[in-house]
C-alpha cells in the first residue's frame, strides 16, 4: 500500500521580489521536510507575486538559472519542490509557469494554457500561453500540475487523468470577491466544491494550493485543499491567512473509488472523440 505525504504552502508573496520570495519559501520548505513531506506545492507565481505586469522581464527565469534557484535545488534532494515562477522560454516567449526541482534537478512542470483577460485579470497582455500537458511518471505515484484558470476547463484535468496522473496538483491566485460574515465565503465553497467534482469524476486527488495576502489592492483568499477520490476534503488551509498543511495521501483510496465506482475505468474516449465529430 502506497502513501505519499504531500505539503501545501499557502503564502503571500512580494511582487517583484524574487530573492525576498525565495527566503520566505525556504521558511515553509524547511517545515515541510521536518513533518517528512515528500512534495510540496506553492501558489501561481509565488516566486513573483501575481500583479507583476510589466515586471515580467526583470522577474522571468530558466529552468537553468542556478544561482536564483540554488537555495531551493540544495533542499530538493529532501523533497519535491513545486514553484510558481515567470518562465523564459526556449523561444524567449514568457509563461505563467510551475517549475518541479527535484533531486537537485529543475524542469518545466507546466506552463499555463488558458490566460484569463477577462475583469481584473489580464494575463494575455504578459504571457504566452503553453501548449501542452504533462505528467511525471517518475515514480508509481504519477501526477500532473494546472494552474488556476486551467482547472476551469474539464478538458485538461480530463486529460491529464487519462495520461495517468493519480494526484492533479493545482496551484492559484484566486481573488476575494463578496465576503460576508454572515455566509461561508463563496468562492471558498465554488471552488472546494468545483473540484471535489473533478475527485470523483475522475476518481484521483486534488491538491489546490490558494496564496493569500494583498497586492494592488487585491485580496486573496486561501483556503488550499485536498481532496481524496472519494470527493472528500482531508485537509484544509485557512482562509486569508498563511499556512502549511501537511497530509498523506494513500493509493488505497484510488484502488477502491476505481473499483467500487467504476465510470473513470469504463470511460470510453473514442465515444467521446466520434460524438463530437458529428
Amino acid at each position: 500500500m502506497m502513501k505519499k505525504r504531500i505539503a501545501i504552502a499557502q503564502v503571500d508573496s512580494v511582487v517583484g521580489d524574487v530573492e525576498k520570495n525565495v527566503k520566505h519559501h525556504l521558511e515553509f520548505i524547511k517545515s515541510a521536510i521536518k513533518k517528512k513531506a515528500e512534495v510540496i506545492l506553492f501558489p501561481e507565481l509565488s516566486l513573483t507575486g501575481y500583479t507583476i505586469r510589466d515586471l515580467v522581464w526583470d522577474t522571468a527565469i530558466k529552468t537553468t538559472d542556478k544561482k536564483i534557484l540554488k537555495p531551493l535545488i540544495e533542499l530538493s534532494s529532501k523533497i519535491e519542490i513545486i514553484v510558481g515562477c515567470v518562465e523564459e522560454g526556449e523561444n524567449f516567449g514568457l509563461y505563467n509557469s510551475a517549475f518541479s526541482i527535484k533531486n537537485k534537478k529543475v524542469k518545466s512542470a507546466h506552463r499555463k494554457l488558458y490566460l484569463p483577460t477577462y475583469g481584473m485579470f489580464e494575463e494575455h497582455r504578459y504571457f504566452t500561453p503553453g501548449n501542452k500537458i504533462n505528467v511525471d511518471n517518475s515514480n508509481n505515484f504519477s501526477s500532473g500540475v494546472l494552474i488556476c484558470e486551467d482547472l476551469w476547463h474539464i478538458v485538461l484535468p480530463y486529460t491529464l487523468a487519462k495520461k495517468g496522473a493519480k494526484i492533479i496538483y493545482g496551484m492559484s491566485a484566486s481573488p476575494t470577491r463578496q465576503v460576508s460574515k454572515k455566509e461561508p465565503y463563496s468562492m471558498d465553497l465554488i471552488n472546494t466544491e468545483h473540484y471535489k467534482t473533478y475527485a470523483r469524476l475522475l476518481s484521483c486527488f486534488i491538491v489546490a494550493a490558494n496564496r493569500v495576502g494583498i497586492e494592488d489592492g487585491i485580496n486573496f483568499w486561501g483556503g488550499s485543499t485536498v481532496i481524496n477520490p472519494f470527493g472528500k476534503v482531508i485537509a484544509k488551509a485557512k482562509l486569508f491567512d498563511e499556512d502549511l498543511i501537511v497530509t498523506d495521501l494513500n493509493e488505497n483510496d484510488l484502488r477502491k473509488a476505481r473499483r467500487l465506482s467504476r465510470h473513470f475505468l469504463d470511460d470510453n474516449l473514442n465515444l467521446t472523440l466520434n460524438l463530437l465529430a458529428k
